[in-house]
């Protein structure tokens, strides 16, 4: 009998330690996935999945640029998603508050929804009370992009779309692209394009969501931030520039030093939802922003060309929404770091110009790079 079990048992441990192995290699290969994700408007919507050499997981769909996921390990090598999202398009479709996706053709809002530039006056569509809000009714976060996988040496995804003369009431044919990739060192990449044919406003972000913990049963009160941003600007009761531009300090606006997002919330109705103004005075790609949570283990760098930022801490939230562990997206459970030019700054002579005219290029680079503390 030891005879027998002595040439049997090889081939009985032989595969429970193949598959020991197995269970310890990457899920994916690095590289970029690409599958059918439904339909809108009679144009196929596809999810692509970035996969680096860490294992670490970017998805993001054609359907309005959304960055679906970003999933990296904790601090206990535990994965999740540090940006909120589904793991399917028809949610996508009931208008969540703008979950990870492309804003556009202006980020932020525009006051009364009408500007002047060269003496003609454009009314644009009014879909925040009396104002104008991420591009209107159906802005780029609403529309299926063209798309291509990068080539061999760049994990990403190029977005393509062409938002036509007058379309939400703005001037111009606006040839946008807008290019996604994942590095090595957990940095999603995002990096926009734009030319027109006629002057008009431009002002690109991406609206992602952010929960570090990967776990919306906490909420972002614990998680520390902080701002390179000496000044901020002020805003009326619809959330509209007043124009001016104040210091931080001594305000619960200062995040020059990080602090808990929680221990100064309380003092504004609602949350946080303003625009900071960086200390930089150029366009270099510079860091202005770092975010960290010590239940993950995890921090969020953000880099940008751009000169401010809003911050916003998910106000409007209301838990309507499920996000794909189960759990409702509720007030204060996820926040955005949205890097930008100032809000209404085409009725806003003293704010730099978002003003883009034909043989000019709009170009725009944001990093968010993961890390452990």
């Amino acid at each position: 009998m030891s005879l027998i079990l002595a040439a049997i048992l090889p081939h009985i441990i032989g595969p429970f330690n193949k598959s020991d192995e197995n269970d310890n290699a990457p899920a994916k290969k690095p590289g970029v996935t690409k599958s059918d994700w439904g339909l809108v408007d009679g144009k196929q919507v596809y999810l692509f999945t970035m996969v680096n050499a860490k294992d670490t997981e970017v998805s993001i769909t054609n359907y309005g640029g959304i960055v679906t996921s970003f999933i990296t390990d904790d601090k206990n090598g535990e994965k999740s998603s540090v940006i909120v999202g589904f793991d399917n398009l028809e949610p996508y479709l009931k208008n969540p508050p703008h979950l990870g996706s492309l804003v556009g053709r202006f980020g932020n809002r525009i006051a009364e929804a009408k500007f002047t530039l060269d003496g003609a006056t454009y009314q644009l569509a009014a879909n925040n009370g009396k104002n104008h809000l991420h591009g209107g009714l159906k802005g780029f976060d609403k529309v299926v992009w063209e798309s291509t996988i990068l080539p061999d040496g760049i994990t990403g995804i190029s977005l393509n779309y062409l938002s036509e003369d007058g379309e939400e009431g703005y001037p111009g044919n606006l040839n946008v692209t807008v290019q996604y990739s994942l590095t090595d060192e957990d940095e999603l990449k995002i990096e926009y394009n734009a030319t027109t044919d006629k002057a008009t406003p431009v002002n690109l972000t991406n609206h992602s969501y952010f929960n570090l913990s990967g776990d919306l049963s906490n909420t972002i009160y614990d998680h520390k931030l902080m701002i390179a941003a000496d000044s901020y600007t002020p805003v009326d009761s619809n959330l509209i520039p007043t124009g001016e531009i104040k210091p931080v300090k001594d305000t619960a606006f200062d995040f020059t030093t990080p602090k808990k997002i929680g221990r100064d919330i309380g003092l504004l109705e609602g949350g946080f939802d303003y625009n900071w103004v960086f200390n930089k005075n150029d366009s270099l790609l510079q860091k202005v922003a770092e975010l960290s949570d010590s239940v993950s283990g995890r921090s969020l760098e953000v880099f940008t060309t751009e000169p401010a930022l809003q911050f916003y801490t998910g106000n409007s939230l209301d838990g309507s929404f499920i996000n794909r562990d189960g759990n409702p997206i509720k007030k204060h459970t996820a926040l955005c770091l949205e890097t930008q030019h100032f809000p209404d700054s085409p009725n806003q002579p003293g704010f730099p110009s978002t003003i883009l005219r034909p043989g000019e290029n709009y170009h725009s680079i944001t990093i968010y790079k993961v890390k452990l503390n």
